[in-house]
This record gives C-alpha cells, sequence and structure tokens, in this order.
C-alpha cells in the first residue's frame, strides 16, 4: 500500500486523467508530480493526429512545474486504464530524472488500484546526466 502522499499523487493523477486527448489510441494517462516545495503539479496525455507531435502526461505534469518556477522533483505518480501498472515511457523517464535524484519515488497505478513503486534509479539505470558533460 502507498502513502498518504502518495495516494494524494495517485488521486491527482487520476482526476487529471479524464482530461486526456487520447481519441487515437483511447489510453489515457495522468500524471502528478510533487516538488520538494510540497507543491503538486499535474499532466495528462495530449495525442495527435500526427502521432510523434502527441505529449505524455509526464511531459505535461514537468511543463507545469517548470512554468512555476519549480525545479526540484521530490515524488512522481502515474495512473492509466491497463490491467497493471504503466511505467513512464523511456524519455519520460529520461526528462523526470532532469528534475529528480535516484532515489525518488515513483508510483505507477491503475484505475483499479493496483500500485507498483520504484525509485528513479530502478526505472532508469545509468542515467544520462550533467556529468557526461563536464
Amino acid at each position: 500500500m502507498a502513502n498518504r502522499d502518495a495516494l494524494t499523487l495517485i488521486a491527482e493523477a487520476a482526476k487529471v486523467r479524464e482530461h486526456a486527448h487520447a481519441p487515437y489510441s483511447n489510453f489515457q494517462v495522468g500524471a502528478a508530480i510533487r516538488t520538494a516545495s510540497g507543491q503538486i503539479f499535474t499532466g495528462c496525455n495530449v495525442e495527435n493526429v500526427a502521432y510523434p507531435q502527441g505529449t505524455c502526461a509526464e511531459a505535461g505534469a514537468i511543463a507545469a512545474m517548470v512554468a512555476a518556477g519549480q525545479r526540484v522533483i521530490a515524488e512522481v505518480a502515474v495512473i492509466a486504464g491497463a490491467d497493471k501498472p504503466v511505467p513512464p515511457c523511456g524519455g519520460c523517464r529520461q526528462k523526470l530524472m532532469e528534475f529528480a535524484d535516484e532515489n525518488v519515488p515513483v508510483t505507477m497505478a491503475t484505475m483499479d488500484g493496483e500500485q507498483k513503486t520504484m525509485t528513479m534509479a530502478e526505472l532508469l539505470p545509468g542515467a544520462f546526466d550533467q556529468s557526461f558533460l563536464d
């Protein structure tokens, strides 16, 4: 069972998931990010008929966070209508890692209540980071 903070994030992700624009896949996803300051930012997937032009839920939540002047992710939740918890795609794992350290928990949930929590390091071992550019 997820902790109370994770349950709050899952609930926020579930709410925003209802606003997803997914007319092509019918696969709605919601994401919620809690920053180090305690603020919560959400995002949902937005598909486009030109498939690569769509936006993942996690990317939308990150954009909202950055637009509000926040830069440090403390916790993440992602929810989708699948039979098992769905992890962020590879691109979103890298996007999350830009603002999260390896110990940040990511709780993945289904609409039926199944949950799985992993750290960013577990989701993205060997992440590309600033140290490669130094």
